[in-house]
């Protein structure tokens, strides 16, 4: 008799709207939205989503821990429990278009940036 132990299937899907974004899982880049990938822990990732023409967003998000994930039990749902566990988790992020820069703002920060320069400030 072969007995099959369960195992626990971690998915993370990120979707954007506007869909397209460019998106990096804790430094790591995935793809563009809507993407999904596997994961091993849970707890806090940190999620950057870039597109043009719009702002670049970046979110630490927080990955909740299923109850049968938290030791003990974790040690049954992982290797004990008959039949295969899948743990899914969707997030979607709304995107803020880019707003152009005033002219006053854009001649503002040159003048800042050339202080900065002939000061020697890094």
């Amino acid at each position: 008799m072969v007995l099959h132990s369960g195992c626990v299937h971690r998915r993370l899907t990120i979707r954007s709207d506007p869909p397209g974004a460019h998106v990096t899982l804790d430094g790591e880049e995935l793809g563009v939205t809507p993407v999904s990938t596997d994961f091993t822990y849970y707890g806090t990732h940190e999620i950057t989503l870039t597109k043009a023409g719009y702002e670049t967003l970046t979110v630490m998000q927080r990955v909740p821990t299923p109850w049968y994930q938290i030791p003990p039990l974790d040690l049954i749902a992982d290797n004990f429990w008959p039949f295969p566990i899948t743990n899914r988790h969707e997030f979607r992020y709304r995107l803020t278009p880019r707003q152009p820069a005033s002219t006053d703002a854009l001649l503002e920060r040159a003048r800042e940036l050339r202080s900065e320069a002939q000061l020697g400030i890094p």
